[in-house]
Order: structure tokens, then sequence, then C-alpha cells
């Protein structure tokens, strides 16, 4: 048995199958599918008790029950270190369990490496969801940050965030490793049997955004500018997950006026099976990711997979994973340097993202052509066993050994 074999890791996050909800979720559920080819994985998690080998969930601590969101997270990280002891390292993934693998490598004297998916600074908007606690998630991620012994940032742009927004950092200690897709798992499915369910007509052009309802993710700018799609298109959104009451009414008031204006908006709130979702982009003529800040998104490759074009804003690291003019178009945007992402002119992003989608609405050869380099880019660049095998090199470089 090698020496890396008998490493073992333990990877500390919030969400894990079946509790994933965002990107950070499927990364941690592809890399420690990869991982155990290489090591001895151990993962903990939030949430219900899971029955996977090796995965221990932990519950919020009832002597928190009622408690700001972030105190109860910071509740679960210490039970979490604790249940690290005896690892050769620790991995922790977004500021909810930052704190957790900070507290092990302490308690436990281990490496941790930090794999940041997105940055607290760059979400001000949080406060809105967290209250006070946004101090608390921004604490706990400077705190492990600064503190960690390698930090992994999913895109060179993401890289950068991290320099900027943490210069205590040392650059050599903050390596890029790009999230990673199956394109076993992701590849064209061409049945009809979900789109029809859903009401989607596959044979009339659609335009679809996967994602949840978050200030981040720009969802508001891709209906304000659906005003301007043909009226033969239909926009799909399987949309859900909203971080908070204000931009909730803020999205279904704008897709009620799409629909009174117009038909084929179909609106999916709940989170659907990954074989559903696939079905779903297969049939797009366009997936759109109209992002104000995203690391690398994930969800393009998802889209890019199975051989749709995509539209997405030229912003963090998606200019990485989608080539402008050769995957897809990108959208250019001027953004506000207070952390917000916010476009400096909203109406010209909002109108840049229709003119983009309507290019490749008007020319559906060419957004075939694209889509199917896509799915190329995707097996060519972006593979699991490629990203586990550059972690374990990071794992290694901190000095971990089994």
């Amino acid at each position: 048995m090698t020496d890396s074999a008998r490493l073992r890791v333990d990877l500390l996050t919030r969400e894990y199958p079946p509790e994933v909800y965002g990107g950070a979720g499927v990364h941690v559920e592809y890399l420690a599918r990869e991982l155990r080819r290489l090591a001895d994985v151990r993962v903990h998690c939030f949430g219900l008790p899971r029955t996977e080998p090796g995965v221990t969930a932990y519950a919020e601590p009832p002597g928190l029950t009622g408690a700001n969101a972030a105190l109860r997270t910071m509740g679960v990280d210490l039970e979490m270190a604790a249940g690290c002891a005896g690892t050769d390292v620790v991995h922790s993934h977004t500021w909810y369990a930052n704190l957790a693998g900070h507290t092990a490598k302490l308690l436990h004297g281990v490496p941790h490496v930090v794999t940041a998916h997105s940055l607290e600074p760059l979400r001000p908007w949080k406060a809105e969801q967290l209250g006070g606690g946004y101090a608390l998630s921004s604490w706990c991620e400077r705190t492990a940050v600064e503190a960690a012994d390698a930090v992994i940032a999913v895109s060179a742009g993401m890289r950068q965030d991290v320099l900027t927004a943490y210069p205590a950092v040392n650059p050599d200690r903050v390596r890029v490793v790009h999230n990673g897709i199956d394109t076993r798992q992701y590849a064209p499915d061409h049945d009809t049997d979900v789109v029809d369910r859903l009401g989607i007509d596959p044979a009339s052009p659609s335009v679809v955004y996967v994602g949840r309802i978050t200030r981040q993710k720009g969802l508001p700018y891709l209906l304000r500018a659906a005003r301007h799609l043909p009226a033969d298109t239909q926009l799909v959104l399987l949309a859900g997950a909203p971080d908070t009451p204000e931009i909730a009414a803020e999205v279904e008031g704008l897709v009620a006026e799409l629909r009174a204006n117009r038909s084929g908006v179909v609106w999916v709130a709940e989170m659907l099976p990954k074989h559903e979702v696939i079905q779903v982009l297969t049939h797009a003529t366009i997936f759109v990711c109209p992002s104000v800040y995203e690391p690398m998104g994930i969800v393009n490759l998802e889209a890019m997979a199975c051989e749709t074009a995509v539209v997405a804003t030229a912003t963090g690291g998606i200019p990485e994973v989608v080539a402008d003019d050769e995957t897809g178009l990108l959208v250019p945007i001027e953004q506000a340097t207070d952390g917000s992402g916010r476009p400096l002119d909203p109406e010209r992003f909002v109108a840049d993202l229709a003119a983009t989608i309507n290019e490749l609405l008007a020319d559906p050869a060419r957004a075939a052509e694209l889509g199917r380099a896509g799915r190329r880019r995707a097996v060519e660049h972006f593979s699991w066993d490629t990203v586990a095998a550059r972690t374990m090199e990071v794992y290694r470089s901190v000095g971990a050994a089994g």
C-alpha cells in the first residue's frame, strides 16, 4: 500500500448527499468519491444521519435551538472538530465548516486545507440573511483562511479574490484547483419524459436557468432581460431556495409580470433530481448564468457537458470555464468594488444580457456547435480524477502523511 493510500483525510462540509443545494456540496460529493481511490476519506457534514460508510452527520446542538443561525453553525463546527481525532489532514469547505477545520488543526495538531468556493467579504448581501451573524460568519472564514496551511481556490479569479480580501495570506499558500464535472453522468439525454411532464416543449427554443434564488446568482437581471426575448422562446427556471423573503418577493413579482405578458414561462421551485436537470439542460437552446459573483460556476460545466451553449456573465472564474465564442458567449459587466458585485449600470447589463441571448437564439446552428464544443472542453479539462490528484498534491505539500 502506498503512503497516499494510508493517508486519512477528513472532509468538513455543510452539504453532502442527499442534502445538497449548491456548488460546494456538488464539489465535495465528487471529490470524496475520487479521493477514496487515493486515501482513507472520512466526511463530516451537517444534517440528518447518513448511512454511507465513513460519513458522519451532526445535528445542531439542542442548547442553541433558536439562536442566531451563524451561532448554531459554530456549535456544529465544534462537534465536527472533535470527530476528527486520528486524522492526518482536515479539509474544510465554505465558512460553514471553516471553523471546524481551524479548531481541528489546533486540537489535533494536523494541517488544515481550506477550499475557497466563495468569500464572505464579497457577499455583503448575506447580512440580509444572517443579521448580526454575518459578523460571525466573516470571523470564522477570516480566522480559518489566514491560519490555513494551504488554501485551494477553485479558479484563478478566486485566487485573486482571496489575496485581495485577505492580504495577510501568503500568496504561495494559495493554489488553484478547478472544479470538476462527471461527464459520464452529465451527458446529453434526448428523452422527453421529464420535459413533457414539466410542460416544456422540446420542439421550441428554450432559455434555461438553474440555481438558487440569491443575490449572487443574478436571477432578477435575467428576468428583466427576458422581457426582450422572442415570443416563441420558453424561459425555464429551475430556481428555488431563496436566501431572503425580499429576493423571493422580487423574483415572484418579476415572474408574474412576465407571465402576464407572454406564455412559455416555466418555473420549477423544488430541487429536481440530477437526471431530470440533465434532460432539461439537454433540450435547452441556451443555458444562462447571469451571476454577479461566481468563483467558478460549476453549473456552467454541467450545461456544457450536456452539449448546451452557455451565455454567462464575464465575472469571477466563469471565463476560465466558458471559452468565449468557443463554448458560449460572455456578457461584459462593470461592477461595484464594494463587494456586492452589483452592475454599475444595471440597465446596460440587462440589455447586453438580452442581446447576447437573442444573438444565439437567432442562430440555432451556432448555438448547437458551441454546445458540442462545450462538452469536448468539459471532458478534456475538468475531470474529477484530475481534481483529486491535484488535491492530493496539496495535502502532501503541507506535510500530511499517513
